[in-house]
């Protein structure tokens, strides 16, 4: 053959070989198999590929040989890669299903009983600055919370009762660890109210009920706080105010801060200008001193520290129903420290860890007449947790808790003294599936053990929500609680056990710009409550032989888009709660359980005059007590409890703020009950007095002055 054309023939065989392209042609499907259309589908490190059709179909040519791997890719879906080998030939791969990637912003959240604030999550419903701009809360957390749906207004306790449970049932935690005596002491018909700033949290957490495992010893309702993971600038913060003044300083930098704060107040000069209900001897007074600081660590952790130490008092003459005179003479005197540390860090393995440990001490020392009583009340709480991320469908969250209770009180005296000391031990798992980023289930369980009761238990607890459309989702939540008696009983009788309670809810949420509505009802039946029944082989007179339930409805509106500068919201709740317990011998419907529950919050921004004005109203329908001039058991009932504040926030200079603000505008005469004297007078009456407040008004003035270099800096950049 002729060289030339044997070399030209060469020459063409291997151009055809080196321009010979491998076809290849498939469909790209969700995990229900309906087509993708849009999907990208490309060989790995080459510009080689192609779109998915309308029908999830694909084709391309590739001049790529040998063993490839082959990418899809699709908006919110996890990417998929599939080894191949290619030659000259028409390769068909089979249909590939992608599966949907599920994310926070994407996924569906549980939301039955549960209402969380912070700027991570979606759902926020009351933040920081939300409750220190809400008029009528006059800064008291709790304050700002009873505007909220499943809260009852009780104004003679100021604590916080949750659908149709009293204030005991409430579990309240900062960074995830227990606080004991969380409320100001106070004595009997005086209102008391959270001892922590609002200054010092980024969000909360606030459950009605049906809440997570992690969290125990609570029949009703779990808050928890969580502090600040840092603070953004070295600042100086003055406060003046006509019920006492304090100064905050905090320093920081980008790897850690500390703040330090001290605060005095005195309600003496307050009260020498405003007339009160009340007889005071000497007051309500105190001081506190708080530290906070946060250190970031190496490889993302973080510790942080919270200590605060504070300590008040008040005297008063509280009259007695059919006695002459001034009554019944009531001193008080407390001191309380708290303390804690937690850390936490995340690691690229998935696995999230948290350990802390806290500590809680309170001392009261009480004269009531010529009786002088003194209680003391430590709790420490140490805890561990792990959370890990099997993927972004599965995560478990597994800890432990461990609990060390003293107790004592002394009638000094008589030099009688009770007393217990407790160790409890909880274990604690919950799990979440995400079946699809419309559906998620949450199961968990909870463990506990008393060593003083000699009592276990274990609460499962089982939650999920689905989307139903693209702002609204339904949720459903059960679960069984556990929680040992309120200390008092405890020193009666150290092995009484467990009271018991089941929750079941139904959530409907709708959340679109600013707006927020939740209708929710619940279900709610008690066990085993204390109840008084003395017997010679009960001496204490202490059984777990209550019972009871709490049924109804809550409604919540929140809109900060409709009206030009200004946020509202709207809450209703209808519990009907009836139960046996303490010395009732039937089911009574509680003197802390009102039927209806309504909140009108209103927050308007004038930006002409830099000021905030806002309002809130606040009814229910009454509170029950027992009239023993009437036969039976909480047989009447006190007239609606209503009030109307307001406040006016001045900003003149970015680092100025002036708050005024008037509790009970009206001045309406909200009575909580009766007090009855023992015994009949010589008309065979029950003498009474009404419970009522310690003034018709509450009336509020505080300067805040931030010093700092940014001029523009105030107190509202804490929150």
């Amino acid at each position: 053959m002729n060289p030339r054309l044997l070399l030209f023939i060469t020459f063409i065989l291997l151009q055809t070989q080196a321009f010979a392209q491998a076809s290849l042609h498939g469909k790209v499907l969700d995990e229900k198999g309906v087509p993708l259309p849009g999907a990208n589908i490309l060989i790995k490190g080459s510009y080689d590929g192609a779109t998915s059709g309308q029908d999830g179909s694909y084709r391309f040519e590739t001049s790529a040989t040998g063993s490839q791997v082959l990418v899809f890719k699709f908006l919110g879906f996890k990417t998929q890669e599939l080894a191949i080998t290619l030659d000259q030939n028409s390769l068909e791969i089979q249909q590939i299903k992608l599966i949907e990637e599920i994310t926070e912003m994407n996924s569906v959240t549980i939301s039955a009983g549960a209402m969380e604030a912070s700027d991570e999550k979606k759902s926020v419903v009351l933040r920081p600055l939300d409750i220190v701009t809400t008029s009528g809360a006059m800064g008291d957390i709790v304050g700002a919370l009873q505007t909220l749906p499943g809260t009852s207004t009780v104004g003679n306790d100021g604590r916080l009762f949750v659908r149709g449970g009293d204030a005991s049932e409430v579990g309240i935690y900062i960074d995830g660890l227990r606080v004991g005596n969380a409320y100001g002491s106070s004595t009997a018909n005086v209102p008391t109210r959270t001892r922590f700033n609002p200054n010092i949290f980024k969000g909360t957490f606030f459950s009605t009920g049906g809440y997570s495992a992690e969290y125990g010893q609570a029949l009703s309702s779990a808050l928890s706080l969580n502090t600040k993971d840092h603070s953004l600038r070295t600042q100086g913060d003055l406060s003046i105010m006509s019920v006492g003044g304090g100064y905050s300083q905090t320093l920081a930098n980008e790897k850690h801060s500390i703040s330090l704060t001290a605060n005095y107040f005195d309600l003496k000069p307050y009260q020498n200008l405003v007339k009160q209900d009340f007889d005071w001897e000497r007051a309500p007074n105190g001081w506190d001193v708080e530290l906070s600081a946060q250190q970031k660590l190496k490889k993302g952790g973080l510790v942080k520290v919270l200590a605060r130490t504070e300590a008040g008092g008040m005297e008063l003459w509280q009259t007695q129903p059919g006695e002459n005179g001034r009554g019944m003479y009531v001193n008080l005197h407390n001191k309380y420290s708290y303390a804690q540390s937690n850390w936490r860090n995340s690691y690229d393995n998935g696995w999230s860890l948290f350990g802390g440990l806290s500590v809680s001490s309170n001392k009261d020392d009480l004269i009531i007449d010529a009786t002088p009583i003194e209680r003391k009340n430590l709790l420490s709480h140490a805890k561990f947790t792990a959370i890990k991320d099997f993927s972004d469908r599965v995560s478990m969250k597994v800890g432990t808790e461990y609990f060390i209770h003293n107790y004592s009180e002394k009638l000094q005296l008589e030099n009688e003294e009770r007393s217990f000391d407790e160790q409890e031990t909880y274990l604690f798992t919950e799990w979440d599936w995400y079946l699809s980023k419309k559906l998620v289930l949450r199961g968990g369980l909870r463990a506990g053990n008393s060593q003083l009761a000699e009592q276990s238990w274990v609460d499962p607890r089982l939650s999920l929500a689905y989307q139903v459309s693209k702002f609204g989702q339904v949720s459903l939540a059960s679960g069984q609680f556990h929680q040992l008696p309120i200390e008092n009983f405890r020193a009666i009788d150290p092995t009484i056990g467990n009271s018991k309670a089941k929750h079941l809810i139904l959530n409907y949420l709708f959340q679109k710009d600013g707006l927020m509505f939740r209708a929710e009802t619940f279900y709610k039946s008690y066990d085993e409550l204390i109840r008084f029944e003395g017997n010679p082989s009960n001496p204490t007179g202490l059984r777990n032989a209550g019972a009871g339930y709490a049924r109804g409805v809550d409604f919540f509106l929140r809109d900060r888009n409709s009206i030009k500068n200004t946020d509202y919201w709207i809450s209703y709740s209808f519990v009907d709660s009836k139960r046996s317990y303490n010395q009732y011998e039937t089911e009574v419907q509680p003197n802390f359980a009102p039927k209806h529950n309504f909140s009108l919050v209103v927050k308007h921004f004038i930006p002409t005059l830099k000021s905030q004005l806002g309002t809130t109203f606040s009814f229910n329908d009454g509170y029950t007590f027992t009239d023993p001039n009437e036969s039976g058991e909480m047989n009447s009932k006190t007239k609606s409890y209503q009030s109307l504040s307001f406040s006016w926030s001045y900003l003149p200079r970015p680092n100025l703020i002036i708050h005024f603000a008037v509790q009970n505008v009206l001045g309406r005469e909200n009575i909580f009950g009766y007090s009855y004297a023992s015994n009949p007078n010589e008309q065979g009456v029950f003498e009474s007095l009404p419970t009522g407040q310690p003034a018709p008004r509450f009336l509020f003035l505080g300067i805040f002055l931030t010093l700092s270099k940014d001029k523009t800096a105030n107190n509202l950049n804490n929150l």
